[in-house]
């Protein structure tokens, strides 16, 4: 059973993940504070940490220093106003992020794709005829490399990394671009038509309206 520590001060979100997490069979374990969480750290071995950055006593990013050398993923959860404390816990080491307020079956996919992630320790994705190594940045289409862009290389990845989760524009574009997201759309548009065109990829990298895009 994968064993997750929360670190959320707010009571009610803390036992509301909790209890969602225990129901699809995680052992969970929770703090309230940011030294609390460290002392809970330091006694057990986590596969992952939620991690609220506004804490009491010790904030989300010195415990996100103290946890970051053990390898334990990490997902963020932020408020949804606080983009440059996103973008800094990203740049950080943080796996990912969720803005508050969010919906469970985010929560749960994010949980799952990081858990996935950390589980695979690969620099190889492989999705229909398409093989992508991080090591190397390369992409091969049915054996044939395809020259991509830098940041149509990192949003390939990141789609690859959330498979069939709906990732907003907000998220994708703070992950690939490193700096806020103003709600200008043109870029990463024109990035995922460019990915869809080069890699046959119409019918796979869906819009999900009002949110962003989804890799399925």
């Amino acid at each position: 059973m994968k064993k997750i520590l929360i670190v959320e001060d707010d009571e009610a979100i803390n036992n509301l993940i909790a209890n969602t997490l225990r129901q699809e069979m995680y052992d969970c374990y929770s703090a309230s504070t940011g030294k609390e969480g460290a002392d809970m750290f330091e006694q057990r071995q986590y596969d992952l940490v939620l991690l609220d950055l506004m804490l009491p006593e010790i904030n989300g990013y010195e415990l996100l220093e103290f946890i970051k050398p053990t390898d334990t993923p990490v997902i963020i959860i932020s408020a949804m106003g606080q983009v440059q404390d996103r973008i800094k816990g990203l740049r950080m080491g943080a796996d990912d992020y969720l803005a508050k307020p969010f919906q469970i079956g985010e929560l749960l996919a994010r949980v799952e794709s990081v858990l996935r992630r950390a589980g695979r320790q690969t620099d190889e994705y492989t999705y229909k005829d398409i093989v992508v190594n991080t090591s190397s940045r390369t992409v091969l289409l049915k054996g044939v490399p395809v020259e991509l862009t830098m940041k149509e290389f990192d949003l390939l990845v990141v789609l690859l990394q959330h498979k069939n989760v709906a990732l907003s524009r907000c998220y994708l574009y703070e992950s690939v671009w490193e700096e806020e997201y103003t709600g200008e759309t043109r870029t990463l548009d024109n990035h995922i038509q460019r990915l869809r065109r080069k890699l046959d990829l119409n019918d796979n990298i869906q819009t999900v309206f009002r949110i962003g895009y989804r890799l399925k």
